[in-house]
């Protein structure tokens, strides 16, 4: 375990996206991502609202939304994306790397979970070749329940996905291959660049250029 509580694969999960976004080019940190809307320091103002607000500051954003919590983290990280400089959001996310934060009843599983998606929402958007530990992407995949994929709404009705680079599936019917990583993101409602998925239902998943 990392720190008092946070465990390891947390903390270096962190330290390698910290990585990554030391490298960028100040063009790369205005570049869209995968999440619908959002640029690179949009998703890094949304992985590090943990960090930087505090649990009667987070209610408070919370009722203007009205208890939204999509609307709340959509304006929040619009809103607070300029509000440091790239150089400090980096150190933002290094040194919080061993934060103990949780989501609500996601514990420390959730937390990885969160900042692996997020992180490959800027990797696979920039086109980096960065590939997830084969250790936390398998914990990330063990955790995906129908209860927490149904969260994401994406519809996978006659859709099997399976990993090229692992032996895993999720669903059933026509096969969508690609990267178990890759595959991930398709769980969670985003469109790929061309490229990295093959099957019949790969079109339904990409993104057009």
């Amino acid at each position: 375990m990392a720190g008092s509580e946070t465990p390891d694969w947390v903390v270096a999960e962190r330290h390698d996206l910290a990585t990554v976004l030391a490298g960028l080019t100040p063009e790369q940190w205005d570049a869209p991502t995968l999440c619908e809307g959002w640029r690179v320091r949009e998703v890094v103002a949304h992985i590090t609202t943990p960090f930087r607000y505090s649990v009667p500051r987070f209610a408070v954003e919370m009722v203007k939304a009205r208890g939204n919590f999509h609307r709340m983290s959509d304006r929040r990280a619009r809103a607070d994306a300029y509000d440091l400089t790239p150089e400090q959001w980096v150190a933002t996310v290094r040194d919080n790397a061993a934060f103990p934060w949780k989501p609500p009843g996601g514990g420390f599983d959730g937390a990885l979970s969160h900042d692996v998606i997020h992180g490959l929402d800027i990797t696979v958007a920039l086109g980096i070749d960065r590939r997830v530990p084969e250790d936390r992407l398998g914990r990330v995949l063990g955790g995906l329940t129908p209860k927490r994929v149904k969260y994401f709404g994406t519809d996978l009705a006659g859709v099997q996905l399976t990993a090229d680079d692992r032996a895993w599936t999720y669903g059933a019917g026509t096969q969508l291959r690609g990267s178990a990583q890759d595959l991930l993101l398709v769980l969670c409602g985003r469109r790929l660049p061309p490229g990295h998925l093959t099957g019949e239902p790969s079109p339904r998943f990409t993104a057009t250029v």
